[in-house]
């Protein structure tokens, strides 16, 4: 890869699992990562991997559980005055059987994952229109057709459990990477948005999990259930980035398109343009979202409105 061609990529959730995968394999082609992730020596030392073999990278702190440390982030990269050709809104969770909190006293997985994301994207939008060609790509995942928003109940305050917070906030990833497209093409801002899913893979994010909900008896039928999933029809970490470097940093990626793995299910298998559930396509519903988003979190979008 020339110079000209190598592009700056952020991802986000990148010290471990699918986002280190993605960036390895970024860097392999030659594009210089940015990698964000709240645990610092897991992400220094991720950073210091790819530079040994060669690669360009760098490491910065991130919580995205927390509104002020996103912000904190956002403007240090913003007085860097550099372009940022690629953002990978990668980071998330698997939310704990009983419900817990960001610092901003939102649901974990929907204040992480989708939230997080949704005002790092906003703070980022200068840094993003500085490229030429800039690329947002928000991870969701195959199981996003179980996701329910319920504006009444957003945060699970009132009927909590673990697997629809986690597909709550996939769906509302995916919906985003639709809507900020709708969005991004009446301003005319030439961004272009996408979404990707890693299908069925095992991380440490997972690996995690299963440790922490191991107490109850019905948390440990839904561990098995998962450990069975996984030997099925699972993939490693390395396969399950796959998705995410080519929406990435593919050519001919379609504005507002999901990309997956294109095998049973979407499990697994060779990475390519994928369907999403009726659902996520809502556009009524996808506007809504992003007014709610825009509320709770304070953020505002002076580009885009």
């Amino acid at each position: 890869m020339t110079p000209s061609n190598s592009r700056r990529i952020l991802i986000t959730g990148s010290a471990s699992g699918i986002g280190l995968q993605a960036a390895l394999q970024l860097a392999a082609s030659g594009h210089r990562l940015v990698l964000a992730d709240r645990n610092v020596a897991a992400g220094e030392a991720a950073a210091a991997q790819i530079r040994q073999s060669g690669g360009q990278a760098e490491f910065r702190a991130l919580d995205l559980g927390d509104l002020s440390h996103i912000r904190a982030f956002a403007d240090e990269e913003l007085a860097r005055e550099q372009p940022l050709d690629a953002l990978i809104n990668n980071a998330g969770l698997l939310p704990p059987m009983r419900r817990a909190t960001t610092a901003d006293g939102f649901e974990r997985a929907f204040g992480v994952a989708y939230l997080g994301h949704y005002a790092l994207t906003a703070r980022l939008m200068p840094a993003l229109l500085r490229s030429s060609a800039p690329r947002v790509v928000s991870v969701s995942s195959n199981s996003h057709p179980g996701g329910r928003l319920d504006f009444a109940d957003l945060q699970l305050e009132r009927n909590y459990q673990s697997s629809q917070a986690y597909t709550n906030s996939k769906l509302a990833c995916l919906m985003f990477a639709m809507e900020l497209q709708r969005r991004s093409d009446a301003a005319g801002l030439g961004l272009l948005s996408v979404a990707a899913h890693p299908g069925i893979s095992s991380t440490p994010i997972a690996a995690g999990w299963k440790s922490e909900n191991r107490r109850r008896l019905m948390d440990r039928f839904e561990v098995f259930g998962y450990d069975t999933l996984m030997r099925l029809v699972g993939q490693g970490a390395a396969d399950g980035a796959r998705p995410l470097v080519l929406a990435a940093a593919g050519a001919d990626i379609a504005p507002g398109g999901y990309y997956g793995p294109t095998g049973f299910m979407q499990a697994r298998g060779r990475p390519g343009l994928v369907r999403p559930a009726r659902k996520a396509r809502d556009a009524a519903v996808a506007a809504r979202l992003w007014q709610e988003s825009q509320a709770l979190t304070g953020v505002a979008w002076p580009a885009l409105g």
